[in-house]
């Protein structure tokens, strides 16, 4: 599954021909959501995030397999799989963009670059356009990524029964923290 993952990013943002220097990955990115109330704590971590960066262009890639979100309960888990993000219709979350002030990082230099990506973020079947804030961190030689933003749940058509409206908070709050590698 990761190889075809890897695969699927790889074409997406066209990396054939691009030196390898240039293009860094991961299979073990992170991405936490926060979807609860004061009612409910709802809370799903997924530590198997795929994702590509090209340094050079700024193109990024991610692959997000959905019924990889674990939570502190099994049940809260089937529903999200189930009656929810219907993981088995939809199995996986993508996300195609470009960080729009490249020129802000130094590759070369350790800090932490705020930067701005714009690209179209795929859940439950829907793609929306959007603009997330996020940072990349050099360190020695070796690059993290983090973002957190939000996202409306109705805009990707996830079905929230009334039953339970009132413990599902209707933004979600998004975090990503990718530590990548160079690509072999």
């Amino acid at each position: 599954m990761q190889k075809h993952a890897l695969l699927f990013l790889a074409l997406i943002i066209g990396i054939t021909g691009i030196q390898a220097q240039d293009i860094w990955i991961t299979r073990s990115g992170t991405v936490v959501f926060h979807a609860g109330t004061s009612l409910e704590d709802i809370d799903g971590t997924n530590n198997e995030v795929a994702s590509l960066f090209n340094i050079k262009t700024g193109e990024l890639a991610f692959q997000i397999p959905v019924k990889s979100f674990h939570f502190k309960r099994a049940l809260m888990e089937d529903h999200f799989n189930e009656n929810y993000m219907e993981s088995n219709k939809f199995p996986k979350s993508t996300f195609t963009g470009k960080i729009t002030d490249l020129s802000k990082i130094n590759f070369t230099k350790d800090g932490a670059y705020p930067v701005t990506v714009e690209g179209d973020l795929m859940i439950h079947g829907f793609t929306k356009k959007v603009t997330v804030p996020g940072t990349i961190n050099i360190n020695g030689g070796k690059i993290s990524a983090a973002a957190s933003f939000k996202v409306l749940i109705s805009d990707y058509n996830i079905p929230i029964p009334g039953v339970v409206s009132e413990k599902i908070a209707k933004e979600a709050m998004i975090e990503l923290k990718c530590n990548y590698e160079k690509k072999n």
